[in-house]
């Protein structure tokens, strides 16, 4: 039975990977340092700002210390925000979809490896920043994906917010990565994947249901997500 929604934000929610992308080569910039689209895509894409930063500084023997780490992490956050104020990063056919569960009466929470005050300056003129119930962002968790911690965190604060028990094959995780949905897999979730990111080829093994817009998705198409207990 669908009793909850989780979404991750950046390719979800926001159309915000590329600015997170952007913001961090700034910063690797002023190290002498670019990070081809490419690869960033291909390696990095599901980590933290920090996990992204120390990987990057193994793989390209850099030799960051954690105050280097600090002060890039820093640089990429001003980056970042700055990019984000020029740009309208929210996905087409969120905010319709995202009324629709609040409408449904639905706990929804966001679970990303972003940092909280970029989730926040997002939605801030989204026209739906008050629909979620839970964030879990960054400096929640000691793990990103694809480890399940931040989705169980989720769950855990949804339930400490509602007064009926939410089981976590009763959660439908909305991802655009395998990363992140192999951290709701984990944590035994159901998966709808969109294909905002990377093609519903390389989704689909990984997912329950793929869709290239969430307002295609009705309530009814959730709960058999919920229900099915084959990949379709």
């Amino acid at each position: 039975m669908l009793k909850a929604v989780i979404f991750d934000f950046d390719g979800v929610v926001a159309d915000s990977e590329l600015l997170h992308y952007k913001a961090l080569n700034q910063a690797f910039a002023a190290r002498g340092l670019e990070i081809p689209k490419e690869v960033h895509w291909q390696k990095y894409l599901g980590y933290t700002d920090l996990e992204n930063i120390m990987a990057v500084s193994e793989d390209y023997k850099m030799n960051w210390s954690q105050a280097d780490v600090r002060q890039i992490s820093e640089l990429k956050a001003a980056n970042f925000h700055a990019l984000a104020h020029a740009e309208a990063p929210i996905l087409d056919g969120v905010e319709p979809f995202v009324r629709m569960l609040k409408k449904a009466g639905l706990p929804l929470a966001i679970c990303s490896g972003a940092i909280k005050t970029d989730i926040q300056l997002m939605l801030k003129h989204s026209g739906f920043a008050d629909a979620f119930d839970v964030i879990v962002s960054a400096e929640d968790v000691t793990k990103g994906k694809p480890d399940p911690q931040g989705y169980l965190l989720a769950l855990k604060k949804l339930n400490e917010k509602t007064s009926r028990k939410i089981g976590a094959n009763e959660c439908v995780v909305i991802e655009d990565s395998h990363w992140g949905l192999q951290a709701a897999a984990a944590a035994g979730m159901r998966l709808l994947a969109v294909t905002n990111t990377y093609s519903k080829d390389h989704l689909s093994p990984w997912a329950d249901c793929v869709t290239d817009r969430l307002d295609k998705i009705t309530i009814q198409d959730l709960q058999r997500i919920c229900d099915s207990s084959d990949k379709s």
